[in-house]
């Protein structure tokens, strides 16, 4: 422990930074970006991630020195932080589960209704002033897949049952009230609704692509709210042009942000929105109130919630 016997907190910044005033006399607080979070590293007690979209982790962790006894990532998904070193470590790594699951579960639902209800196009034909007829579709009675089977997804599934949707949840395992991967592409087949919510992990880097989206029937819509890796983009563009699927809606993408000229602005069919399903008013300060409660924890010696399992790349036991 450093510092006169207070421990060193490390921020990896982003703006605005985080509101960290509670722990003024008792931390050292910190701050790095990613060209001297390596050269700091070896000197801190816990490292806070506020920069939830940075690699710097990564490609910071493996050098030579002490290394944090905590590290505490300010987003749900860990994929930008783990390395091999970090997850062969005593480190423990925590997340921000508790945060974004309502207000993504309220996205998708908004989402859900929105397609089904031909919103995006009401408003089209609103710009230009023309008066088009059409008829929506009922989403009571109809069936979604959720995929992913964490606190995020299981949100989902809760939202989209109060809507009337009969939803099935697909998981890493067969459990009470979760599928397993044996039966995802039986759900995916007599889907209507598609909802990627999955950790990125090994075992779900691009299980969204050609086949999935053939097995899928031509009236189904797709959502993805968990990593824009876990869909093979080429895969849903040609679904999308080929009318394989109805229609789908990006909240995450491999590459973020988009550039204006990218092609996935004029995809038909698609609704593409600059990942913020998690962000609501009061969000940052949530996320930051959240660690100033897990360090009274942790300087408490007592247990941390949200511990994330490095080897499976995220929390366990749901």
């Amino acid at each position: 422990m450093t510092s006169m016997s207070r421990p060193t907190l490390l921020v990896l910044d982003a703006e605005p930074p985080p509101r960290l005033g509670r722990l003024t006399g008792r931390a050292t607080i910190e701050h790095a970006d990613a060209s001297t979070l390596a050269g700091r590293l070896p000197y801190a007690d816990v490292l806070l991630v506020w920069d939830f979209t940075s690699r710097a982790v990564r490609d910071a962790w493996p050098g030579g020195g002490p290394r944090p006894r905590w590290v505490h990532t300010a987003s749900a998904g860990v994929d930008h932080l783990l390395c091999p070193e970090l997850a062969a470590s005593d480190t423990v790594v925590t997340n921000a589960r508790g945060v974004f699951e309502g207000p993504i579960a309220e996205y998708v639902a908004a989402l859900v209704l929105s397609m089904a209800k031909d919103l995006p196009r009401t408003l089209e034909l609103q710009g230009r002033r023309e008066w088009r007829h059409r008829e929506g579709l009922r989403v009571a009675g109809s069936r979604a897949c959720v995929v992913g089977s964490g606190p995020i997804g299981r949100a989902v599934a809760r939202y989209l049952k109060a809507l009337g949707v009969h939803t099935a949840l697909v998981g890493r395992v067969a459990r009470a009230g979760v599928h397993g991967p044996a039966d995802l592409d039986r759900l995916l087949a007599r889907a209507d609704w598609v909802i990627a919510a999955a950790p990125l992990t090994e075992a779900t880097h691009g299980m969204f692509d050609a086949r999935r989206f053939g097995v899928m029937q031509p009236s189904a819509r797709f959502v993805n709210v968990g990593r824009g890796q876990l869909v093979v983009t080429e895969a849903l563009v040609e679904a999308l042009r080929k009318r394989w699927i109805a229609g789908a809606a990006l909240d995450v993408f491999e590459r973020e942000p988009l550039g204006p000229d990218d092609p996935l602005w004029e995809v038909p069919g698609l609704i593409v929105s600059p990942h913020m399903s998690g962000d609501t008013v009061g969000w940052r300060d949530e996320l930051g109130a959240q660690f100033v409660e897990l360090y009274g924890l942790w300087e408490a010696g007592k247990p941390l919630p949200n511990v994330v399992d490095k080897q499976r790349g995220y929390v366990p036991g749901h």
